[in-house]
């Protein structure tokens, strides 16, 4: 008996160690490095101990590596990035033991930590690496406070160890949203945000967790959110702003001229189109969905499609992401829209490579991941993947996806209920609570 726990034991432990990176060389291959350039033929991918050493044509080049793959003319690009997300946050969005984005009763705000309470194993989580989505940033959602907390960035390899890097950013939600919370009014989200943001100014050093919050111009902030907040008015953790309204953007932009520190990025901005010039002129990066293109509220009523090419046009740094933080998983289809929209006389959308560097290279380089993830060249993570035609149509998939040079498992709940209802005999489907 105890020689067989000792070798559960060992299996186990064997099965819980991380998978090593495998070095090898992908050839043959449609080439996506996913720096804006265009498609690269008969390219290579050169991959040692987990990182990439070589991406580009092939040029006649030989390799000597541990294993050679024929891509036999597939597409084959950098790992997706996803800003903005809930990966990692929830399972059933409806059953609140499983739902982790909000904290409606906590009396905390930009105190709270994402990092902590992401499940790698999460559902959600594999689906999207299914997808082509090997890295991505995840938050908790605004509740009772403007702040939503401290978002991280995450791998999706499904180990123990998702998180990258924890508290990697701050959010807080302005215009509509921020108005609903705050009081009803955006008059009361600009008077907390800037009240926040000045009482953390006020203390250099960490605050004494025994401090009266009705001394020193309390703010209904308590002592861990306004030491969280320092580190986002001395510039260590950039600021997410989620604003929509062309004239709450340039009041987001002015947080600049008060808060010199600040890291601002825009999130959402589907009137980024109006004041273009001045969000590129302050040098502020801009996440933005490719779908907002309907007057939904009257946050969006200039709202359009041509949103993110008339700010590339004007000189922003625009990453895309998807219509709502649970559908990361469609970056290819709203990047390949914006392809499409060239063909629209008057509308403004993306070139190819732009258009995949803004689901790849730019949202790392907005994340501090840049030259790192969503990218292939020399230095960068082993992030790839193999596709089974164009990436940015929507009925292409990926074949093969590797984070840091691992081969990764694409089965889901998704894909094991495919398979397992995929029958031309109905009456021979098991029932549906057998295992």
């Amino acid at each position: 008996m105890n020689k067989l726990l000792a070798l559960t034991a060992s299996v186990l432990a064997l099965c819980a160690a991380p998978l090593a990176a495998q070095d090898m060389a992908i050839v043959n291959a449609t080439l996506v490095t996913g720096d804006g350039s265009e498609p690269i033929e008969d390219g290579v991918v050169l991959i040692e101990n987990g990182n990439v050493v070589y991406a580009g044509a092939a040029d006649g080049r030989s390799f000597e590596t541990g294993e050679v793959i024929d891509a036999n003319d597939a597409w084959v690009t950098p790992g997706l990035f996803a800003t903005v997300t809930t990966l990692g946050l929830w399972d059933v969005g409806a059953v609140s033991q499983s739902n982790d984005q909000r904290s409606g009763g906590s009396p905390f705000g930009a105190a709270l930590e994402t990092a902590p309470v992401i499940n790698p194993k999460s559902q959600h989580v594999l689906v999207h690496r299914a997808a082509g989505i090997t890295r991505a940033t995840t938050s908790t959602l605004p509740s009772n406070s403007i702040f939503s907390g401290q978002g991280a960035i995450i791998d999706l390899d499904g180990d123990r160890s998702p998180v990258m890097q924890a508290n990697a950013f701050q959010m807080v939600a302005m215009g509509e949203a921020g108005a609903g919370i705050a009081g009803g009014g955006r008059a009361s989200s600009h008077a907390v945000l800037r009240a926040a943001l000045r009482q953390a100014m006020m203390v250099r050093r960490p605050m004494p967790m025994t401090h009266d919050l009705e001394e020193g111009g309390g703010v209904l902030l308590s002592n861990f959110d306004v030491d969280a907040l320092r580190l986002v008015v001395d510039g260590t953790q950039p600021l997410y702003v989620y604003v929509e309204r062309a004239s709450d953007i340039l009041q987001a932009l002015a947080l600049k001229g008060e808060f010199g520190e600040l890291k601002l990025v825009l999130v959402g901005a589907s009137e980024g189109w109006l004041v273009a010039d001045e969000i590129a002129a302050a040098g502020v990066p801009v996440i933005a969905s490719g779908l907002n293109d309907l007057p939904s509220s009257f946050d969006r009523l200039a709202a359009t499609q041509s949103n993110i090419g008339r700010m590339k046009r004007a000189g922003v740094k625009v990453a895309i992401n998807a219509s709502g933080l649970n559908h990361a998983r469609r970056l290819p289809q709203v990047a390949g829209n914006l392809v499409a929209l060239n063909k629209v006389p008057g509308a403004a959308g993306l070139s190819w490579g732009e258009a995949f560097a803004a689901i790849s290279s730019i949202p790392a380089e907005i994340s501090g991941m840049g030259g790192k993830a969503g990218v292939l060249k020399a230095g960068a993570f082993g992030d790839v993947v193999i596709w089974d035609g164009d990436p940015l149509e929507v009925g292409s998939i990926p074949t093969q996806v590797y984070i840091g040079g691992v081969q990764q498992s694409l089965e889901n709940h998704q894909s094991r209920l495919r398979d397992r209802y995929a029958t031309d005999n109905p009456g021979s489907l098991p029932r549906a609570y057998d295992w």
